[in-house]
């Protein structure tokens, strides 16, 4: 009869510390994703930053290659 009062007192804070180990183990993937997402949300910021700048640079070169195909005719 004892036995079977601690084993039932052991069992429940074995549940309970086995869903602390739970919350913990999710919360660590769940950093883990989020660090993940704002890595690839700051690679994706920088690729559209320098693809921008492409396209300035080109329509530059575009723009002077025009002035110069004008001067040339006249």
């Amino acid at each position: 009869m004892c036995c079977s009062g601690i084993l039932r007192g052991f069992g429940g804070i074995g549940a309970i510390v086995a869903l602390i180990l739970v919350v913990v183990a999710l919360l660590k993937q769940l950093i883990t994703l989020v660090g993940f997402l704002l890595v690839a949300l700051k690679v994706a910021i920088i690729v559209v930053f320098v693809a921008v700048l492409v396209m300035i640079v080109l329509a530059i070169f575009r723009d002077r290659s025009r002035k110069r195909r004008g001067i040339d005719e006249l």
